[in-house]
């Protein structure tokens, strides 16, 4: 079951259901979940490596970060991927999951989000990929909207979230052995 506003609101209050939210989400969100913000860009470079017990992520480089006290921008380059991270930090419960979705001005652009479903017990901020499909260079404000999140209640028994990406981190630190 999708959960709608007003008992999103409570979990926030309460729970903490997500960390850092903007003031416009809180007072005067829209649809039946929240925009989130771009908080930081990474380049990727480098070997990766995707084994059945072991893994190992291309090296990623922070190239622009948020600043609430200034506007900066960051230039999404046609045919380049790059990883975003999010202002926010979410912290759900075992008995809810995220799913997310690219806020529709992305794609309209030319910029494909390569994301999926926020496992129930997830700590952390969120990470995505962005790849600009386009031919043009894409400017993008730091801390503007880009994906929307919703909520559901996951019925049954649920588990906690004991992958390594807990806490949002963004790549491994060499080659790990998977959980």
């Amino acid at each position: 079951m999708l959960l709608g506003i007003k008992d999103l609101l409570k979990l926030i209050k309460e729970k903490k259901l997500i960390e850092n939210l903007s003031e416009r989400e809180l007072e005067n969100p829209e649809g039946s979940g929240f925009d989130l913000r771009m908080g930081e860009v990474y380049e990727l470079e480098g070997y990766g490596y995707l084994g059945l017990e072991e893994r190992e992520t291309p090296k990623s480089n922070l190239v622009a970060k948020f600043d609430p006290k200034k506007v900066t921008s960051y230039i999404f380059e046609p045919g380049k991927y790059y990883l975003i991270k999010t202002v926010e930090k979410v912290n759900l419960p075992i008995d809810i999951a995220g799913i997310i979705f690219p806020r529709t001005t992305l794609f309209r652009s030319g910029l494909a989000l390569f994301n999926g479903i926020v496992n129930t017990g997830y700590q952390g901020e969120l990470t995505f990929g962005l790849c600009n499909l386009g031919r043009s260079n894409i400017k993008v404000d730091m801390g503007a909207r880009v994906v929307h999140i919703t909520f559901h209640e996951v019925r049954g028994v649920g588990s906690q979230y004991r992958g390594q990406w807990q806490g949002g981190r963004v790549t491994t630190e060499g080659r790990e052995k998977q959980v």
